[in-house]
């Protein structure tokens, strides 16, 4: 299959997709720094509409607070970049949609934007699955570059949802 990711990814891609028919799990996904790039994996892969169920690209405060319900209270206090946005924004996918597994990514993929607190190359990510904990994970890239980031992110976020899968 010619995709524009990597072999490794797409096969991971479309053996979570299988695992979530197996188990009859939807997904969804709010992502902010990825712009999306977990949404367009999984839709890479033919047939995904039947466990696909969503993508919210958050790239904005306000588009956070707007489609996904997150507070502009929390973001003013904790930053975007925080667990505790990511939680919400994850708790705010599976509000909005019909998914049973949701996951959250915001971070800092640069060049700029990063601060002494939030660097670049720090990313929060937020996983669970429906009537379950969101686990917040942090992860720290380092700054590797906009791409390498995000790609990074990418993987790391597909590694989150993999596991909320296997579990039960």
């Amino acid at each position: 299959m010619d995709s524009i990711f990597d072999s490794e990814l797409t096969e991971r891609a479309t053996a979570l997709l299988a695992a979530c028919r197996a188990k009859n799990l939807k997904i969804v996904t709010a992502e902010s720094c990825t712009g999306g790039l977990v949404a367009a994996l999984l839709t890479e892969i033919p047939g995904s509409s039947d466990v696909f169920d969503r993508g919210f690209v958050t790239y904005s405060n306000a588009a956070k607070h707007q489609l996904l319900g997150v507070s502009e209270t929390l973001i003013d206090a904790c930053g975007a970049v925080s667990p505790e946005v990511a939680r919400a924004m994850a708790d705010g996918a599976l509000t909005h949609s019909k998914a049973d597994v949701s996951v959250a990514i915001t971070g800092v993929a640069g060049p700029g934007g990063g601060s002494e607190q939030k660097p670049v190359g720090l990313v929060q990510f937020a996983c669970g699955r429906r009537m379950s904990p969101i686990k917040c994970v942090e992860q720290f890239f380092g700054d590797i570059g906009r791409t390498q980031v995000r790609m990074a992110s990418l993987a790391f976020a597909l590694g989150l949802v993999e596991q909320a899968v296997a579990e039960r």
